[in-house]
């Protein structure tokens, strides 16, 4: 504080020299020689800049040499005499749909279209399919990926070592083929890179073919599914009509009737004779009664004949209908009737579900007759006949910023330090 303060009232070349005196009339006289030695180093000579020491400048320059000259040098070694081409075959595809595309509420609700394709859960599955190892595993088997990936023509910085593990074989996979997903679009982007333009169309073909399998698969797999599920709702409607036709059968067997309808028509039928019968009867009885005595054999006969039908009437009527005086568990027609037309109603049930079920089944095997989701390869994989990567130029300087910033960082810390000192 006290240099400061001298410095601002005295000129700039007698400040160094003030403040030096200041300093050491307020020091014992013991220490007072190397304190102003340390604070007020003496001016370098040389040509030096004013106010840096040489051990600092130069410092500088070997920090630089170390953290920018020679980082630079060796990438620039690298990049321009001994990286390798690599050349990229790229491909552009979609997934398309036979069904109409359903609309999405947050697409509505958004203002934006609800999918273009149709397929997009379908699109967003094969993009990580080609970035996954399921698909390195099938590829590995036809290409040897190993082979084309440590081919002689890539350097030994990048290319895959031959006897690399499946784990390190992915790794590598995902930095050399790069798929990318556009929402925007509905359309799935895919860059291959190989050390030879052969090798690198050779893999872009194949995954070509591995995102039409998987493709394949996936519809067959639903199109299986959705038959067997239409199967299973036959098979169960199947069962639901054999149980109701037992029933029935069940029913007729303990009843003795084949059908309580048709019984009940004919007991009616004859409720309605006997009763004709009855009022014919007792206007005979009526009309001889008149005409001679009651003891007469006519008169009898009549009696008996109205007896005999009033029995009938009455006994036609209890096997008809429950009387209150009848027991619970008495048969009768009514309460037959009642248990088929429930076995009958289930029945008519289980044969409409069962036809249903079957129309189902029907519709589920004429769809998957059908491929409803395919491949669309509007841009198709083409030999390329220039090297894209590395980009060496690019690289070099992205090399040459990163290592000219991490030492002026460097130099700028070091120096805060010093003032902070």
């Amino acid at each position: 504080m006290i240099s400061r303060a001298i410095s601002r009232a005295r000129p700039a070349h007698e400040a160094p020299a003030a403040a030096a005196a200041a300093v050491e009339s307020q020091l014992p006289q013991t220490a007072r020689g190397a304190t102003v030695t340390r604070l007020f180093p003496p001016a370098p000579s040389g040509g030096a800049a004013p106010g840096l020491p040489a051990r600092l400048l130069t410092a500088r320059c070997l920090s630089f040499v170390i953290l920018v000259v020679v980082p630079v040098a060796v990438a620039a070694i690298y990049y321009l005499g001994i990286a390798a081409d690599q050349y990229v075959a790229e491909f552009r595809l979609s997934l398309r749909t036979v069904d109409p595309p359903r609309p999405e509420a947050l697409a509505l609700f958004g203002g934006g279209e609800a999918g273009h394709t149709g397929a997009s859960a379908e699109s967003q599955i094969v993009a990580q399919y080609i970035a996954s190892r399921a698909i390195v595993d099938e590829l590995d088997k036809k290409l040897d990926l190993h082979r084309m990936f440590s081919a002689p023509q890539g350097d030994w910085w990048a290319r895959l070592p031959s006897s690399a593990s499946i784990e390190r074989l992915v790794n590598y996979w995902r930095r050399q083929v790069d798929p990318f997903y556009d929402q925007a679009t509905g359309t799935i982007v895919v860059q291959a890179r190989a050390f030879t333009p052969e090798a690198s169309l050779t893999l872009a073909q194949a995954i070509v073919a591995a995102s039409e399998k998987l493709i394949n698969d996936l519809s067959a797999r639903a199109r299986q599914d959705s038959v067997a599920q239409a199967a299973a709702e036959v098979a169960a409607a199947e069962t639901r009509l054999k149980a109701a036709l037992a029933a029935i059968g069940d029913f007729r067997d303990r009843t003795g009737s084949i059908d309580p309808g048709k019984t009940a028509d004919a007991d009616a039928a004859l409720a309605a004779k006997i009763r004709g019968d009855l009022l014919k009867t007792n206007a005979q009885l009526a009309t001889v009664q008149a005409l001679v005595r009651e003891e007469t054999p006519a008169i009898r006969v009549l009696k008996a004949r109205i007896r005999a039908l009033d029995t009938q009437q009455h006994e036609l009527d209890r096997e008809m209908t429950a009387s209150p005086a009848a027991p619970p568990g008495a048969p009768t027609v009514s309460r037959q009737m009642g248990a088929y037309e429930a076995l009958e109603a289930e029945r008519k049930f289980a044969e409409a579900a069962y036809e249903h079920a079957l129309e189902g089944l029907d519709r589920a095997r004429e769809t998957a007759d059908r491929q409803h989701i395919y491949i669309e390869g509007f841009v198709p994989p083409a030999l390329p006949q220039e090297s894209l990567y590395p980009r060496r130029w690019r690289s070099l300087a992205t090399v040459a910023l990163i290592a000219f910033a991490v030492w002026a960082i460097g130099c700028l810390a070091v120096q805060s330090i010093r003032d902070h000192l």
